[in-house]
């Protein structure tokens, strides 16, 4: 499926038989309109509003660029052309412009608050996002300066405990490495014991698992005395927030991953206004 099939799918479900208010009171004709931020925070969003309502026809005029950092009352979009179909795209543009700019702010801001106290962490985003909206949340992630992780189980081995309650931790890194040489394999640890056995097995990246920051320091600081912390990269994740988020960058470790970013959105306030009077000729 193309990105406009996915954004396509998105106007089907706000408008399955058309927009019912827009066709009984609209004769017709052109209007212009803005897209304005109402706060402030990184854009994001942009390039696929851009591309739903170009497929419909309507002219677009981006004001500043995916990634961006705006002010509340920026101009985002100038977009001009026939007036049903730009109220017809309207809550969707505002929508996926809204949701990505609120995952984008937020990476952004932990980023932000992280690198004074490690400025080599990596801030990552999980496969907690909303239905449908994977390829978008992971996108807006990575606009805000964070890294996607996997897309999908597809994408990498990662050996969680489920796994681990199947099959030996020792024979489940070898079978992953005889599947796949060209893939990284990481294993989820939930005990200082489990980093320390999946890194003398082979592990390329041990992820500790709601793990709280003394014992992240205790688990690190065992990788050490063995010998073992320069041949592995140590991710934390599980239940970390925006308020302890830098307590575990503290602790030296090299990414953390935080479905906070995408399964607790604070949607970014955005609107379109149109132009009393505007026509095509304005722009």
């Amino acid at each position: 499926m193309t990105i406009i099939d996915t954004l396509l799918g998105y106007l089907e479900e706000d408008a399955p038989s058309g927009d019912l208010t827009s066709e009984a009171i609209i004769p017709g004709g052109e209007c212009v309109a803005r897209i304005t931020a109402k706060c402030r925070g990184t854009i994001a969003g942009l390039d696929e509003a851009t591309e739903l309502m170009e497929h419909l026809g309507i002219s677009v005029k981006p004001q500043v660029s995916d990634g961006d950092q705006v002010e509340s009352g920026t101009v985002v979009l100038e977009v001009w052309g026939d007036a049903r179909k730009v109220l017809l795209a309207e809550r969707t543009v505002l929508n996926i412009i809204g949701r990505m700019s609120g995952i984008a702010t937020k990476t952004h801001w932990v980023i932000e608050q992280v690198r004074g106290v490690n400025p080599d962490v990596r801030i990552a985003s999980t496969r907690k996002t909303a239905p449908g909206m994977r390829v978008l949340d992971k996108k807006a992630v990575v606009l805000g300066g964070g890294e996607p992780h996997r897309y999908s189980l597809s994408d990498g081995v990662l050996i969680k405990d489920n796994h681990l309650a199947l099959v030996p931790i020792d024979v489940a890194i070898r079978r992953a490495r005889d599947f796949s040489g060209y893939k990284k394999i990481e294993v989820e640890a939930d005990t200082v014991e489990d980093a320390v056995k999946a890194a003398k097995c082979g592990a390329d990246i041990i992820l500790l698992d709601n793990m709280a920051p003394d014992e992240v320091r205790t688990a690190l600081a065992e990788l050490r005395r063995r010998g073992l912390r320069d041949s592995v990269m140590v991710e934390v994740s599980g239940r970390i927030a925006e308020e302890s988020v830098m307590e575990y960058a503290a602790t030296g470790v090299d990414v953390i991953s935080m479905g906070a970013l995408t399964h607790t959105v604070r949607n970014f306030d955005v609107g379109l206004e149109v132009v009393k009077g505007g026509g095509s000729s304005a722009m």
